[in-house]
This record gives structure tokens, sequence and C-alpha cells, in this order.
């Protein structure tokens, strides 16, 4: 069997390379600062897809742990669904070249979703909800303080206009969060990148990627749709990304419509008294 060829790169590429590579740390660095995502003494579990996105996440991950000023232990994490012709070789020759401690569970959710979901119905919702359940049983198992995501900027953003277009909810992801039940972490330290640099990180290092072949090869799914809107909306207005993300960190709850973030009946001119309110009320029965 022949060697794998090796990727070269004359020195404008590698320039270009050195430059990209030190943008996603620097941006990477930047959200786990911003949201106290990593402490001294955490244990951090990555969960490894095989796809761009994890795998840009922990190139960076291990980075900037051989330069941060807190010491923390990362554990590379692999849930394998059982889809057909999974390259299940994959993963794990990559990690040990790695030398990263790591550990590849198998649960049969491919299955369970084939048999549960209609045909030509959404499968993601389902899919994630398995996959979940089983990240968070192995964090318990491993003692992970911390579950880091692969999530991006676009991802980001796309959830939050699907729950704006579809849900009818002011709600994206969060860059970190606490699990429903409590026991657990979730960090997103791509929350600044975008995916158009994951994507190109990801053939400068030549990752190994594994194709999602099931959510993923849905092509009528409303992330799709809004993935293409905020493409097409970067392409004509170049920078409306990063404007719409700075936006969701500066939010002015007394500009929205939410009485739970805001005391609207507090809002009085400078001449208006509690008697004023009384006969306003009266005046309504």
């Amino acid at each position: 069997m022949n060697a794998p060829e090796r990727i070269t790169f004359n020195r404008k590429e590698r320039f270009e390379a050195g430059k990209l590579e030190k943008r996603l740390c620097r941006l990477v660095g930047e959200a786990i600062a911003d949201y106290d995502m990593i402490r001294t003494g955490d244990r951090v579990m990555v969960c490894l897809s095989g796809g761009k996105d994890s795998y840009g996440l922990l190139d960076a991950l291990m980075k900037l742990r051989s330069r941060a000023p807190v010491a923390f232990d990362l554990i590379a994490v692999n849930l394998d669904q059982r889809h057909p012709g999974y390259p299940g070789h994959v993963l794990p020759d990559y990690l040990k070249s790695l030398e990263i401690p790591y550990r590849i569970e198998t649960q049969d959710t491919y299955s369970v979703v084939k048999r549960v979901v209609p045909e030509g119905k959404t499968m993601c919702g389902l899919c994630s909800r398995l996959r979940r359940g089983a990240l968070y049983r192995v964090a318990r198992e491993l003692g992970a303080t911390k579950i880091a995501l692969g999530h991006h900027r676009d991802d980001i953003l796309e959830t939050f206009f699907l729950n704006l277009f579809f849900g009818g909810k002011m709600k994206a992801m969060s860059p970190k969060l606490r699990s429903d039940d409590g026991s657990h972490v979730v960090i997103r330290p791509l929350a600044y990148v975008a995916e158009k640099d994951l994507e190109a990180y990801a053939g400068v290092k030549d990752f190994p990627i594994i194709p999602c072949d099931l959510c993923g090869s849905q092509p009528t799914l409303q992330r799709k749709q809004v993935k293409e809107m905020l493409r097409e909306w970067e392409k004509r207005h170049p920078g409306r990304i990063e404007s719409m993300l700075r936006a969701l960190s500066d939010i002015v709850p007394s500009h929205m419509m939410d009485r739970k973030l805001f005391d609207f009946g507090a809002v009085r001119s400078a001449g208006e008294t509690p008697e004023q309110d009384d006969r306003a009320l009266d005046r309504k029965e």
C-alpha cells in the first residue's frame, strides 16, 4: 500500500497558513477568557465527530494547553453511532498519532433514529438527544469537568435565526452552559471562529474528515436554508455576520418586549405618581 501523499506549501502558503492558525488560536483563547470556560485543574472532554469543526477545536485546545497560564487536561471522545460503512479505524489512528488520551464509545443510535423517525423527516433532533445522553454518561465515567463541543460562530447565528423564524424565541447557543440536570458544564470554545476559517484550516492540516451520511445528507433541512441565507447576506454585505454576532452579546432589555427581563411597569415620567397608576388600572377595568 502506497504511503499517503504529503501536502506541501510554498512560502506564501506557509505564511497564510501560519496567520490562519494564529487567528484561530487567538479567537479560541478570547472566547475561553471572555466566558471563563476553562480553569486550572479542569479535565476537558473534547467531543470529536470526525468533522472539520471538532478537529479544529481539538487542535486549537492542544496548542493553547501548551502555552496557557492555567494547567488543564484534555481527553478526546468519539461516539461511534454505528452508521453503515463508518470507517471506525480513522479516529483511533489519528488520535494515536497525536499521543492524546482518547475513548471511542460505541452506541447504535443509528438504528434507533432510522426506526423511529419517518422517512423524509428531519433526524437531527432525535439523533442529537441520543448523542448528548451518551456523551453526558461518558463524561461522568471519565470525571470530566467540562465538555467541549465544536459549534462555531456560524452555528450560533444559524440557531438564533432558526429559533427566531420557526420557534418564536430570541435564543441562540450559549458559549457556556450547565446541563439541565446540573451535572455538566458544556463549553463552545469556537464561538468566535468563522466556519470558513475552519474549512480552510482543515485543508491546511489535512484532517481525515469523516462525512456524516445520516442527517447531513438531508438537503431540505431548515438549518441548511438559514446557512445559505447568511452566506448570501455576507456576500452582499461583508461584515454583517460580525455585526450580528456582536449584537448577541449586547442586548438592551428595555428596548425589547420581554416583561420577564425588564420591569416596564416601573417606567414613569418625572411627574407620574403611583396614584396615577391605580387610576389607569381602574379605567381599564
